[in-house]
C-alpha cells in the first residue's frame, strides 16, 4: 500500500519546488499576457497556435450544441488567418431559445471546457486522460467535420502535439500544460472583445452578441458583457478550486 499523502496532487510530487510556488501565478500572468497580446498585432503572431485553438473551440461550441439540439452538425472551417465558421442545419429544440443557446456555445464552450480542463488538473490520472482526450477529439473532428485543408492540417497537428505532452513528458509537465490549456481555453472569450460587444459580423451578419439578442430580449452588448463576465469567473473559481488547500 502507498504511504502517499491522500490530499496531494499527484502530478505536483514529480514538481520541482519552484513549479509548486510559482505554477498559480504563472498561469495568472499567462491568462492576462494572453489578453492582452491578443489586442495587439505582434501578439497574433506569438500567440498563432493558441488563436488556432481558439477558433476550434469556439466553432466546435456551435457545432455541438446544435448537434445537442436536434440539429445536424455539417462542417467546420478554419482559415490560416485564424478565423472560422460552423455550418449546421435543421430544427433545433426549444426554438428561439435553441438558436439562442447555440449563439451562446460559441464564446461560452471554450471557458466551460477549459474550466474542466484545470479541475481536472488537480490529479494526475485525470490529467492525464484529459490531455488525451483534447488530443483525440481535435483528430476526430479534423476528421469528421473540419472541411478546410488549412484547418484539417492545423487541428490535425495540434492534436498529434498533445498527445505527444501527454505519452512523452513527465507527471508535472502534463499536470500544468493541462492548466495552461484550460487557461488559454477560458480566455479565448476575449480574443476578439470588440466583437463580443458587436452587434454585426461583417459580411457574415450577426455576431453571437447579436444572435442572442436578436433570439431572446435585451440588447446585444448587455450578453456580450454576460458572457465576459461568466468566462471570467469560471476561470478564477476553476484555480481557485484547482489550487486551494485540502
Amino acid at each position: 500500500m502507498s504511504d502517499r499523502p491522500k490530499n496531494v496532487n499527484s502530478f505536483k510530487i514529480e514538481a520541482p519546488p519552484e513549479v509548486e510556488r510559482m505554477g498559480f501565478t504563472w498561469l495568472i500572468a499567462a491568462a492576462i499576457a494572453t489578453i492582452i497580446l491578443w489586442q495587439v498585432p505582434i501578439g497574433g503572431y506569438i500567440l498563432y497556435p493558441f488563436t488556432i485553438l481558439a477558433t476550434w473551440f469556439h466553432e466546435m461550441g456551435h457545432g455541438l450544441m446544435a448537434l445537442l439540439l436536434g440539429g445536424w452538425f455539417e462542417k467546420l472551417l478554419i482559415f490560416p488567418n485564424g478565423s472560422g465558421v460552423a455550418y449546421h442545419s435543421g430544427s433545433l429544440f426549444l426554438g428561439r431559445i435553441g438558436r439562442a443557446l447555440v449563439g451562446a456555445a460559441g464564446p461560452m464552450g471554450p471557458p466551460i471546457a477549459g474550466a474542466g480542463l484545470i479541475l481536472a488538473s488537480r490529479r494526475f490520472k485525470t490529467a492525464h486522460l484529459s490531455l488525451q482526450l483534447l488530443g483525440i477529439a481535435l483528430i476526430v473532428s479534423a476528421l469528421i467535420w473540419v472541411r478546410s485543408l488549412f484547418g484539417f492540417i492545423a487541428i490535425g497537428l495540434l492534436g498529434l502535439f498533445i498527445l505527444g505532452i501527454a505519452f512523452k513528458t513527465p507527471r508535472w509537465v502534463q499536470g500544468f500544460a493541462i492548466q495552461f490549456l484550460g487557461v488559454q481555453a477560458c480566455v479565448s472569450t476575449f480574443h476578439q472583445v470588440d466583437y463580443l460587444f458587436s452587434r454585426t459580423a461583417g459580411p457574415l451578419g450577426l455576431s453571437d452578441s447579436g444572435q442572442i439578442a436578436q433570439q431572446l430580449f435585451l440588447p446585444y452588448w448587455f450578453w456580450g458583457g454576460l458572457m465576459a463576465i461568466a468566462s471570467l469567473y469560471l476561470l478564477v473559481q476553476s484555480l481557485r478550486l484547482a489550487y486551494r488547500s485540502s
